[in-house]
């Protein structure tokens, strides 16, 4: 046994010293510029990413792309098809190739930004890229974090084309949102993928403990930074720290909710890959956060969620953070619904362009968003109305994503392109916003136009579809994906009135069991191989 033991730790040691992330500032085969304090992490020695030999491929053309991706139709809305195949065409080109000597171990799609990749953006990426599995292996540009990962866990939550992290690992902006579980889930459930499961989970597993570890309060509760949240500019922080920069001495509403979100997740795939013994704290950690989260940062006055301060008093500040609450079962359900109240408020949430980054009852919301002092993005958008979705709250969810779609769409028609985040208070780009940003912003054209407009949602893992049917147009998409290699055409015909019960038609090349709802009725049916009609 001790000379398993010595050999194992020599296995690592070994990995580490070849493996791809021994880099900070500038030198992609990360030559310490400090002397080396890392504590290895165990699971990090399962991470087949970082050994991994780099595969480039090359998109095929977009006209090729228009062949195999999923093709929808929308009876009278032409201009919004128009939309979703612009949103591909500019996605696709954003794909990059790794450059060599970077440690990269996939081609990838570029956030549209600065040339870097980025966690919090390329987790929102990929929920949308899914969808193009069977042209390009979009997914796989997380595999360039994982590659990178050092040995105590950690993963820079912003990485440069030549394999550098952008920052060392114990600054406070390094790392975050940890959303990468959440987007491979998602792909999981769509394709029912188990051995890219059994590859991401130690890693994942690895990044959540280094959090855990070294991103808590001696309470156990999670503090972040504007960076390291995704939301810049948010007014968070107490006077005198830096609203970027600084955590402020502060429990961080988001970073705590979202460790919630993630252990569930870890829970999830620890089961079905039956790894007990890694699981185990991850349900301790669920309970002790949620009972915190309960007893000291929800006002009882408000009905809402908040930061709290070092002195324990409650920040006043109501940003879109509070939501990710609907991936978690933190709030009892009258907790819950008093949340959830506040996006039909006008005077907070339902503004023109829902969901304002931050509330429009604050003072320095902005009616053109200046970011996140009132910007609606794609990517927290899609976290609440998912959420929403999750917890029931379906007609509120459809609401928000046909408004957010809308707006989007008219934005669309006045410039032929897509931008990086919108105003709040009218149909337009946000301040300042980037533009040609696909990026997150296919989140609207691609997914939201599928789960949500169209109801169309898989859950391949369980074999089971989803047809939520909101809409009275006729609509459908040819080539849907489900499972490993599943592909479906569904016909949504046209009706009189939201009460009518839809008629579909199914074509599947495997059996499958479908949920079809309308209104406040549903029906569940198993669909066999070929064509049927429900």
């Amino acid at each position: 046994m001790h000379r398993k033991i010595i050999g194992f730790i020599v296995s690592f040691m070994a990995i580490t010293a070849t493996g791809q992330n021994l880099m900070p500032s500038g030198s992609p085969l990360y030559k310490l510029p400090y002397k080396n304090t890392y504590v290895m992490e165990t699971l990090v020695a399962e991470n087949a990413f970082r050994t991994m030999k780099p595969k480039k491929q090359i998109p095929e053309s977009f006209e090729h792309a228009k062949r195999v991706l999923p093709e929808p139709y929308w009876e009278g809305h032409s201009k919004e098809i128009d939309m979703y195949w612009k949103a591909w065409q500019l996605g696709i080109k954003n794909v990059c190739q790794p450059l060599d000597e970077s440690g990269f171990v996939s081609s990838y799609i570029a956030p549209a930004y600065n040339g870097n990749i980025f966690m919090w953006d390329d987790a929102f990426i990929t929920m949308f890229c899914r969808y193009g599995r069977r042209y390009f292996p979009f997914q796989n540009t997380l595999n360039n974090f994982y590659s990178k990962q050092h040995p105590d866990g950690f993963i820079c939550r912003e990485i440069r084309a030549d394999g550098s992290d952008c920052f060392g690992r114990y600054d406070p902006t390094s790392t975050g949102p940890n959303l990468l579980p959440w987007s491979e889930w998602l792909y999981y459930i769509q394709f029912g993928d188990d051995s890219r499961l059994n590859m991401v989970f130690p890693v994942l597993a690895a990044y959540y403990k280094w959090l855990k570890l070294n991103r808590t309060w001696r309470n156990g509760t999670y503090w972040s930074s504007g960076w390291g949240t995704g939301m810049d500019n948010m007014p968070r922080v107490p006077e005198g720290y830096n609203t970027i920069y600084s955590n402020g001495h502060m429990v961080w509403l988001d970073a705590c909710l979202q460790q919630i979100m993630v252990a569930n997740i870890l829970l999830k795939m620890g089961f079905y890959l039956e790894r007990w013994q890694e699981i185990e704290e991850f349900e301790d950690d669920i309970r002790s956060l949620s009972d915190y989260i309960n007893r000291h940062m929800w006002s009882e006055k408000d009905g809402f969620l908040y930061d709290l301060f070092a002195n324990d008093s409650l920040s006043s500040t109501q940003g879109i953070y509070a939501f990710w609450a609907l991936h978690t079962d933190v709030l009892p359900k009258d907790r819950l619904d008093r949340l959830v109240n506040h996006l039909k408020d006008t005077t907070k949430f339902n503004r023109p362009h829902r969901i304002p980054s931050l509330s429009y009852s604050h003072p320095k919301y902005k009616a053109n968003g200046r970011y996140w002092l009132g910007g609606v993005w794609p990517g927290t958008n899609y976290m609440v109305i998912s959420g929403l979705v999750e917890k029931g709250y379906r007609r509120l969810a459809w609401d928000i994503a046909l408004n957010h779609y809308q707006n989007v769409f008219k934005v669309f028609q006045k410039t032929n392109t897509f931008w990086e985040y919108y105003a709040p208070e009218d149909a337009a780009p946000g301040f300042m916003a980037r533009r040609d940003f696909v990026g997150w912003t296919g989140l609207p054209p691609i997914a939201i136009l599928i789960e949500y407009i169209f109801g169309i949602r898989a859950n391949a893992a369980d074999n089971k579809l989803t047809i939520d049917v909101n809409l009275t147009d006729g609509y459908g998409i040819s080539r849907y994906p489900f499972g490993q290699d599943g592909l479906m055409d569904i016909k949504v015909a046209k009706r009189t009135s939201q009460n009518e019960k839809p008629k579909v038609t199914i074509k599947t090349n495997k059996p499958v069991e479908v949920q079809l709802m309308w209104g406040e009725k549903e029906q569940t049916t198993k669909v066999k191989s070929g064509t049927t009609t429900l």
